[in-house]
């Protein structure tokens, strides 16, 4: 049986065309084909292939946004990325659990040869992506051992709630203190960190990555 796939991409050009490769290859399988994100996302829900090729940038739902959907979810799917841009997105679609990137200007049979490795457990990475992620990464480990010096590890713990967009009321709940307290916390946060407040915060633990 050959790989099984989905494909999702706005222009209906690209789409039909990635749709031709495929279809041409002995070990390929096109199952279903979506313009946005919310169709692509029913497809993977029906059909369950091996591997969805998901273009980031898409009307309604985005890539990224399909990715956070499917690992929610635990949809066991893999996902190969094909974008146009090298930006932020791609290092977010990576932390969401893309195993592949293709940028639009390679070759297509790069893609094919991608989507290939990835169904057999593998990883791809252009190598400016990757040089980017290895950055990314190092940045970030900088970051968690700055904040870690900087607060205490419940103030560091409540950063991270925050981040992940709970209320303060929430917060105090989960760690059985009082909604005062937690404000007092947020406070001697905003302060350490040199924000103003709680968007200010979670802005600043995205760009460190520590959101």
């Amino acid at each position: 049986m050959g790989t099984r796939l989905v494909i999702a991409d706005d222009h209906p050009v690209v789409l039909d065309g990635l749709t031709r490769l495929f279809s041409g290859e002995r070990d390929f399988e096109v199952l279903a084909t979506a313009r946005n994100g919310d169709d692509a996302l029913r497809a993977v829900q029906k059909h369950s292939p091996d591997v969805l090729v998901l273009d980031l940038s898409m009307p309604g739902k985005d890539g990224v946004a399909v990715l956070g959907e499917m690992k929610r979810h635990a949809m066991s799917t893999k996902v190969v990325v094909l974008t146009a841009m090298d930006n932020d997105e791609v290092l977010l679609a990576i932390r969401l659990g893309a195993r592949g990137v293709v940028l639009k200007d390679m070759s297509l049979r790069l893609l094919v040869e991608c989507v290939r490795i990835v169904n057999c457990g593998g990883t791809w990475l252009e190598k400016s992506i990757a040089s980017r992620a290895v950055d990314r990464l190092l940045q970030r480990e900088t970051s968690v051992h700055e904040m870690a010096k900087s607060l205490t590890p419940r103030e560091v713990e409540i950063a991270h709630m925050i981040a992940d967009g709970l209320p303060s009321k929430r917060v105090a709940t989960k760690l059985a203190i009082t909604e005062g307290t937690t404000k007092l916390h947020l406070h001697h946060i905003y302060s350490k960190l040199n924000v103003r407040g709680r968007v200010a915060l979670v802005r600043y633990m995205q760009r460190h990555g520590l959101d």
